[in-house]
């Protein structure tokens, strides 16, 4: 119905009643018997009708939405005009004024329609509204504009059910459907002011704020209309009980009045009018449909404020993440930090809603015990007796559950922090063959929280012993006393059908809320945990704004330093904490075994033992653990180019982290003028197109943008990409070679137009002809930044004749600073370093030789390769150029996939084949899984579930029988109550019995296969997978999905199965009882159905939608964690916020979505429910001279739960499927087919590799299949002991032969390459493209075979990857570490001893570092390495490769972070230490090269040279010598 429509017909709804009202006071004046009463009360009525009318005017100019007091007004006119028809039809008067007043009730029956009615499409007279009221008009939701009736009926949901019926819905059509106030630009303000405010108002008085106070106090005003819902919810339950009771009394009296005592009686009953026993009915009807709407209307509210809650709090969340201190960092991990917004801030938006039900369980609890009261007298306070005893044990259980649900959650931060930890570094996972010793560590954890699951499971079911069985126990304690005692005077009471069924029904409302207890109880504990977790993590130390002195300008006086550093002293550590080492050692160790004393109490199953203890030697010297960099001055002049060298771990990057302000300031000042850009050491690259890496936020600006690429050297890289620059790159730029990452990195802080540059270190990961362009072109005097001032961090010597200053960084002070003429003049540390490893640099001069020399494609680091441009023309019309060849789209991420219908069988099949299977395969497993004991083991909890509530029928029917025998037993009392306390003890076996079948013996192993399967599958994924699939994807199966699987699924199982019983039995007690009854349970259970059939079509993708759209925001966080300190020193703070704001909004707005459409279907539940009502009542008042009392009494009994009972089943129903969208989403994975086997039956010696002879045979490999070669017929021969220097231009495919040789890609053409990139591309739309993509692959063939490798005369293609991996010794180009013990780093299966760990240490020159740091072997590696340097990293590498003892060593571009000292060391070490074994090294620095015994040229993925260096060398025309000619390494 249209807007303009409505208006009309209820102007002329509300003029017509106000004129029939006037023509009625009229005629009412001229009547002989009139009250002047009736008519004021007429035309006042008239005149406020026309008041309404002017009200409705402006109400459909200024307002959203129709007006509530018009509706309010309409309803109380509807009541009042109800009753007075009903009082001037029973006068039996046809009057004119009569006929003019039910005239006006017509019409204002009509009005309400009309108000009532949905507008369409409610769109405002903007000619009325300001500018901001006209927008804010224009934004407002569905929600917002919903009338009083679409909100309570949330009809405004209709709609999108409607069209989620046609067909599956996207989540552009769930867009804009919640409140602005639920947005995060309003609830994060709402918020944070008052917890700012709250906590330094509670730090002035030394009291420590309180997260959950602050939130509940927060919302004050919006407190009191869910209150009053929740009360008058609660309060109205109870009037269906009260007219149940007068029905009782009607339908006795016509049983009495038929009998035959009574007809042979002298004085018969006058029976009441049948329309009584109607109206009766239709009281409780609609008491039930009012308690409905109502429950319904603070659930809205309620789950409102939730939503708000939590947006405020991810919000709070993230931002503090950006400003977390050095020390908060490393007491709270990225995985306790995910945790906290995707476990803890959840909990506010599901389990709010129980909070308030703490004020209204015991208000029903009182409500029902003074009806029981009525009912039974004293003998009711029995029953209030049984509550009072069962409280302690729910104090106890409280308590028990607290400490559960916290240690569970820290089990579950830890288990996600490593597998966040283990996602993002699958490659080295891979290429060292650790994934049996990281699933052991993942189910370390995983073991931990399984145990507590059971602990609480076994809880559970105790706990049903109080609250499944309290009614029955205060049925039986009050039965008894009443049964025995009372009577008038201590007599027996009398067993009648009212009384007995009335207080069954009583007791029957009491056991929702004492039900509840043990879910809100559970619900509240989870929140107040979760909330103190977050409190905690929001206290946490922040980074001072007074560390740095900075302005946004630069000084008025050019010669005045743009940065200046005077007596500096930073840490890590605060200066409190920076004491002497011993003391901090000392603390330390006793610390860490404490920690592991408590771990090993907690869990005595864990999968691994707790590390052994590892100390260094006892002649070692401690030292000191303080201030990282001392004493610190230093002056940066504008435009200058400042270079900063110095050995491994001496401090470099450090000074950068204290100029961006990132490390604690002990003392001294720190002033910096102009705007600053920073690239790190580590380039942090967004899941995002190169193009957008680069932009960073910034207005595109082709010019600009042209020269920056071509000066960062991208061109060529960006020539090989399917779509250009508009290619995705992946998440951390995993398909990027370190040195395209750093030109990335570098290219963005050039965009940003900064006054001030760091640069750590982006040289290193690069080949010699790129290092020479970026400098010519980039960085040095004459490049793109020669106008700005630069500070480079550089292991490079050979640029250092060019710079403005150098600073020499030794132990953490600035040992020499000067030009570098004057360093050498002053023939100090620099000096020697420059005599000891300097060479001529012979390189041409010619800068043009760039395009010439970056013709190669980087096929093996982009893992796509297609043709190029040959790259004419100057460097801006060759990047124009571009545009014209790419593909509009080359996403290389693909998009989540998301199921369509219904949940598949076979999901269902996989939940219930978990209770029982061993099998750890998931693809397979639910083909072979679902044997006869799988099928036994659910018979038995069907069946047990279906004998429970034959046992609470039978208590029930045995009242029933003894109240029809009452009068002619000759039983006594005790024997019926003996029977009867038997019935409820077998009742209470059984519940328990039930309860720990259901949530400990199958749920908690079907949670334990599925996070074991799931598991296993991603650790044998291909690399292809990790490269197309966001880490926040991947986690969010591990935390949100297995948190549902875990604590969701079981109760939802539990409670559908309870509740399928309870209504089947009570359908089949309504229908014994009321055998007429049977009519209406086909029509009945046709609505059920349609409607669960209609609603969950939508729903599943309501569910589906709120799952994925948690991904963007998960995969964010975990960016921005990571590239916390670009962000900050780029001050993009605002932006990165506002894109947190979106991705939050986005889920909380699914998650709206989906609670509404919970609320839809429980709405239409009831209702229906609220017919069965209507219906049992009404045949009992038609069939109440043939039934006898003791069955009316029992159907409208079982009649009135039936409500609740089918509610709950069909919401329990609708909420399996919602679950079990996240096994549908792990099984996903589960399914996706796996890289070659770990282990083959191929018998291999024990000794392999015992020479280390590697043979590659016309090899050829892709990363995908349809994509070109990476390598073509590579064959060589690598001679036992040798060392092989392998190089080559960018793109040449040197890496690709280190992953080929560890199978990370597989030879073209063979079977794993086909089935690998089968497991990596699954998240494919559903609409049948992906066949397609499949047959257009089908149709690429390699140019021939793809060849093999062979070592030691085994065919690497024939045995396990893991086997190969763990036989093979790697030191890659990205040094990783990860969390834990350096000895876990070193050694993750403890196969060695502490004196071997401690000698490759040695030989790693690294032991006299670690000997002094707290804990030795034991001391603890941050996240990502992040306590020590990249190139201290580097010798933990190596320190690996030295323990591993394999005959063959593979070194890919392994020192390119490290110092030419330190790599001279590293390369001495190589010499010495694997002498008698074989090397392959891939080398930036040719120099370090020179002396291997042969070089393997390689050139767009071919073999072009491999011969020994000094034959090359004397081929002026080989590549060989270009190469080394232009490193100046000749």
């Amino acid at each position: 119905m249209s807007e303009r429509y409505c208006k009309d017909l209820e102007g002329w709804v509300r003029h017509g009643a106000a004129l029939f009202l006037f023509i009625r006071a009229g005629l009412i004046g001229g009547e002989p018997d009139h009250s002047p009463a009736s008519i004021l009360a007429s035309a006042s009525t008239g005149v406020a009708w026309l008041l309404a009318a002017v009200l409705n005017v402006f109400e459909h100019r200024y307002e959203i939405r129709s007006s509530t007091a018009i509706f309010t007004y309409y309803m109380a006119n509807l009541i009042a005009g109800a009753i007075t028809t009903r009082t001037l039809n029973s006068l039996s008067s046809n009057t004119t004024t009569n006929a003019l007043y039910y005239t006006y009730f017509a019409f204002i029956l009509l009005g309400f329609l009309v108000e009532a009615w949905p507008r369409s499409d409610r769109k405002q007279v903007n000619d009325h509204l300001t500018a901001a009221a006209a927008a804010a008009a224009a934004a407002a939701s569905p929600y917002e504009k919903a009338n009083i009736f679409s909100r309570y009926w949330f009809y405004y949901l209709q709609d999108l059910i409607t069209l989620g019926y046609k067909r599956p819905l996207q989540p552009s059509d769930l867009e804009d459907m919640m409140p602005y106030r639920i947005k995060t630009v309003f609830s994060y303000q709402h918020l944070s002011q008052r917890w700012d405010h709250h906590v330094n108002r509670r730090k002035v008085k030394g009291q420590e704020p309180r997260l959950m106070w602050l939130v509940l106090t927060s919302y004050g005003s919006q407190w009191i209309p869910i209150i009053i819902y929740r009360v008058l919810s609660s309060a109205s339950g109870f009037i269906a009980p009260q007219l149940m009771s007068q029905l009782l009394d009607f339908t006795d009296e016509a049983s009495r009045s038929s009998s035959p005592d009574s007809t042979e009686s002298s004085t018969p009953l006058i029976l009441k009018p049948a329309t009584l026993g109607i109206i009766l009915s239709f009281g409780m009807f609609f008491s039930t449909i009012v308690s409905s709407l109502l429950e319904g209307q603070f659930y809205q509210l309620i789950m409102n404020m939730g939503i708000e809650v939590r947006t405020a709090v991810v919000s709070m969340i993230y931002r503090k993440a950006l400003r977390l201190s050095p020390s908060a960092r490393q007491s709270q991990s990225p995985g306790e930090i995910n945790n906290h917004m995707s476990v803890d801030a959840e909990r506010w938006s599901e389990a709010l809603q129980f909070l308030p039900m703490w004020g209204s369980i015991p208000l029903e609890i009182c409500i029902a015990i003074w009806l029981l009261y009525r009912q039974l007298g004293w003998s009711a306070l029995a029953g209030l007796g049984t509550i009072l005893a069962v409280m302690p044990l729910q104090g106890w259980i409280a308590a028990f559950f607290e400490k559960a649900k916290g240690k569970r959650l820290k089990a579950m931060d830890n288990r996600i922090r490593l597998t966040n930890e283990l996602m993002s570094n699958m490659k080295i996972i891979k290429l060292y063959g650790w994934e049996s010793a990281f699933r052991d560590k993942v189910a370390t954890y995983r073991n931990r929280e399984l145990s507590i699951l059971r602990k609480l499971g076994v809880t559970f079911s105790f706990m049903t012993i109080a609250f499944s069985s309290i009614t029955l126990l205060m049925a039986l304690a009050s039965f008894s006393i009443y049964a025995t005692f009372g009577g008038p005077g201590g007599t027996p009471g009398d067993i009648n059908p009212k009384t007995i069924f009335v207080s069954i029904t009583l007791f029957g409302l009491l056991n929702r809320p004492i039900g509840m207890l043990s879910y809100v109880t559970s619900e509240t504990i989870g929140l107040v945990v979760a909330t103190r977790r977050i409190q905690k993590y929001l206290l946490e130390e922040e980074l001072s704004d007074d560390q740095i002195e900075r302005s946004q300008n630069l000084p008025a006086d050019p010669a005045q330093p743009v940065i200046e550093v005077k007596n500096g002293t930073f840490g890590w550590e605060k200066a409190d904490q920076a004491g002497g080492g011993e003391e901090l050692k000392t603390a330390t160790e006793k610390e860490r075994k404490t920690r592991e004393k408590n771990e090993t109490k907690e869990e005595d199953n864990d999968a691994l033992p707790i590390p052994m203890e590892s100390s260094p030697p006892s002649t070692a010297e401690p030292k000191h653990h303080g201030p990282i960099l001392k004493n610190i001055h230093l002056t940066v002049q504008r435009t200058h180019l400042t270079a900063i060298v110095g050995r491994v771990g001496q401090g470099k990057s450090s000074l950068f982290h204290a100029i961006i302000g990132d490390m604690y300031k002990h003392r001294g000042t720190v002033k910096m003028f102009g705007q600053l850009a920073y690239a790190p050491q580590q380039a942090w690259i967004m899941n995002a197109t190169l193009k957008d890496n680069i932009l960073f936020g910034s207005v595109f600006d082709r010019e600009k943008y042209d020269r920056i690429i071509y000066a960062a050297g991208l061109i060529p890289d960006i020539e090989i990409l399917p779509a250009g620059d508009q290619t995705e790159i992946g998440e951390r730029g995993i398909n990027l070679s370190g040195g395209q990452k750093q030109r990335v990195s570098l290219a963005r802080a050039a965009y940003q137009d900064a006054d001030i540059y760091l640069l750590d270190d982006p040289l290193s990961a690069v080949d010699a002809h790129v290092d020479r362009h970026l400098w010519e072109h980039m960085i040095g005097p004459n490049g793109l930044l020669k106008d700005k001032t630069r500070l480079l961090i550089t292991h490079g010597i050979h640029h250092l004749s060019e710079v403005d200053q150098i600073v020499v960084v030794r132990h953490g002070i600035i040992s020499e600073v000067g030009r570098y003429e004057e360093l050498l003049d002053a023939k100090n540390a620099f000096y020697r370093l420059i005599q000891d490893y300097s060479s001529n640099n012979k390189g041409s001069e010619n800068g043009s030789d760039y395009e010439e020399e970056v013709e190669g494609k980087e096929n093996e680091t982009i893992k796509e390769s297609e043709a190029g441009l040959s790259g004419h023309g100057g460097p801006v019309a060759r990047v124009q150029a571009l545009d014209e060849m790419f593909d509009s789209n080359a996403d290389l991420i693909v998009r989540e996939a998301m199921e369509v219908g219904s949940i598949h069988w076979h999901v269902y099949k996989l939940n219930v084949g978990m209770l029982i299977s061993t099998d750890s395969v998931g693809h397979t497993f639910h083909n072979n899984v679902l044997g006869n004991s799988s099928y036994r083991k659910v018979v038995q909890v069907l069946l047990l579930f279906v004998i429970v509530n034959a046992c609470q029928i039978g208590t029930n029917s045995w009242l029933q029988n003894w109240i029809r025998v009452a009068h002619v037993t000759t039983h006594g009392i005790g024997y019926y109550m003996g029977v009867y306390a038997a019935l409820i003890i077998v009742f209470m076996l059984l519940i328990v019995w039930t309860s720990y079948t259901t949530m400990v013996t199958t749920a908690v192993r079907a949670s334990e296969r599925l996070h074991s399967n799931l598991l296993n599958n991603i650790l044998r994924l291909p690399m292809t997978f990790f490269d197309t699939t966001p880490v926040g994807r991947v986690i969010n199966r591990f935390s949100s999905d297995l948190f549902s699987i875990d604590e969701q699924i079981p109760w939802s199982f539990h409670d559908t199965f309870f509740c399928g019983g309870a209504v089947i039995g009570s359908l089949i007690v309504i229908s014994v009882t009321t055998p007429i009854f049977l009519i209406v349970i086909p029509p009945i259970l046709i609505m059920y159905i349609f409607i669960q059939r209609y609603y969950i079509t939508s729903s599943r993708n309501f569910k589906r939608i709120e799952s994925i759209a948690k991904s963007p925001m998960y995969q964010h966080f975990s960016e921005t964690l990571s590239g916390a300190s670009t962000i900050r020193a780029l001050q993009c703070n605002t932006r990165f916020i506002e894109q947190n704001a979106t991705r939050s909004d986005n889920t909380a707005n699914a998650f709206f979505v989906w609670a509404v459409g919970n609320r839809w279907l429980e709405i239409r539940l009831e209702f229906l429910g609220s017919i069965v009502v209507l219906a049992a009542s009404l045949l009992a008042v038609l069939s109440r001279e043939t039934l006898p009392p003791s069955m009316v009494g029992m159907s409208l009994a079982y009649a009135l739960n039936i409500t609740q009972d089918i509610c709950w089943l069909v919401k329990c129903m609708c909420q399996v499927q919602f679950e079990m969208v996240s096994v549908e989403r792990v099984n996903e994975y589960c399914q996706k087919d796996q890289e070659a086997p770990n282990w083959t039956d191929v018998p291999i010696p024990d000794s392999w590799p015992a020479h280390g002879h590697v043979v590659f045979k016309n090899y050829s490999t892709r990363y995908r299949p349809g994509m070109d070669l990476v390598l073509r017929n590579v064959s060589f021969d690598v001679k036992p002991g040798e060392r092989i220097g392998i190089v080559g231009r960018t793109g040449a495919g040197k890496s690709s032969l280190t992953l080929a040789l560890f199978r990370i890609i597989e030879a073209a053409n063979s079977q794993w390459d086909t089935n690998t990139t089968r497991g990596g591309s699954n998240d494919q739309k559903k609409d049948g493209s992906d066949v397609v993509v499949m047959t257009e692959l089908e149709k690429v063939q390699a140019e021939e075979d793809g060849g093999s490798i062979w070592i030691d005369d085994i065919d690497i293609a024939t045995i396990g990857l893991e086997t190969l991996r763990q036989h093979l010794a790697i030191i890659p180009q990205d040094p990783t570490l990860f969390v834990g013990t350096v000895r876990d780093n070193l050694d993750p299966f403890q196969q060695a001893t502490d004196t071997e760990v401690w000698e490759a240490l040695d030989r790693a020159h690294l032991k006299d570092y670690l000997v002094g740091m707290p804990g030795g072997l034991s001391y603890e590696v941050t996240h990502n390495g992040d306590n020590f340097s990249v190139g201290q990293r580097s010798l933990i590498c190596l320190a690996r490769a030295l323990l591993r003892k394999t005959k063959i060593l593979i070194l890919d571009e392994a020192t390119a972070a490290v110092d030419v000292e330190t790599d001279e060391l590293i390369q001495r070490t190589i010499r010495e230490e694997f002498k008698d074994r074989t090397v392959l090294t891939i080398a930036h620095r040719i120099k370090t090269i020179m002396d291997y015994d042969k070089i393997l040229v390689l050139d767009k993925g071919r073999v072009q040279e491999f011969e020994a260096p000094s034959q090359l060398l004397n081929l002026k025309d080989s590549l060989f010598y270009n190469l080394a000619e232009q490193a100046g390494a000749i």
